[in-house]
């Protein structure tokens, strides 16, 4: 059974009712497909030909670095879609390795079935191309991440990146444990940094209460 209200939630149908989102779904064939926790839901380089979006629990991607550590790249949460921008195009293929973080729930429409949505409703089609963009800003983002060599920089890059412009204490949406996943480090070895840091003046910490205290220190860390 379908969650229309939930699948309306969903980028890709944002700005529909569910009675209009279960209307557009009328005459296109989709499945509905389960993962037990830990389960490999796809692996990087499969041919991506089918529109996934998550209906109930999470996944998470994660892929190789050059010495071959696995790196999580990040968790996709019920009603996102999976890899929306590798639908269509020459090299069409799952760039990431998809696991489930728990039981989940997918809902699979082939590409062919997805273009017919696209064809029903322009506010779809919109979405989607919003989806895709957005997307492609998030990964250029995350590369610049991983391109940070040290774990200091990698936390100062993090912390300024939640701050913004404006703000000088944030709080961290992850806990220690999750960041140090994010981050492709060890727990302890992300404690001790954070202690590190602190100790130095670059930063104060308050379990997940972080002050930044010298911006412009935190950012030359950047340029080392």
């Amino acid at each position: 059974m379908i969650d229309f209200n939930l699948i309306s939630l969903c980028p890709v149908f944002k700005g529909l009712l569910p009675k209009e989102v279960e209307q557009i779904m009328e005459g296109v064939h989709y499945q509905l497909k389960h993962f037990s926790k830990n389960e490999l839901v796809v692996s990087a380089g499969d041919e991506c030909t089918r529109l996934f979006i998550v209906l109930k629990g999470s996944v998470k991607g994660e892929m190789a670095d050059y010495t071959g550590k696995t790196i999580k790249i990040e968790d996709i949460e019920a009603p996102r879609s999976l890899a929306a921008a590798f639908l269509f195009g020459q090299n069409n293929r799952f760039p990431v390795t998809v696991i489930a973080n728990k039981e989940v729930s997918l809902l699979s429409i082939e590409r062919t079935e997805f273009l017919k949505l696209l064809q029903k409703d322009q506010r779809i089609l919109t979405n989607y191309l919003n989806s895709i963009s957005s997307r492609a800003q998030f990964l250029s983002q995350r590369i610049k991440f991983l391109s940070f060599k040290t774990i200091k920089q990698k936390i100062a890059h993090y912390l300024l990146e939640l701050a913004g412009d404006r703000l000088a204490i944030v709080e961290l949406p992850l806990s220690q444990s999750q960041l140090a996943e994010f981050f492709a480090v060890t727990r302890p070895s992300l404690a001790r940094t954070l202690g590190d840091m602190d100790t130095e003046g670059l930063i104060e910490v308050h379990r997940r209460t972080i002050k930044i205290v010298d911006k412009a220190k935190m950012n030359n860390l950047l340029k080392g």
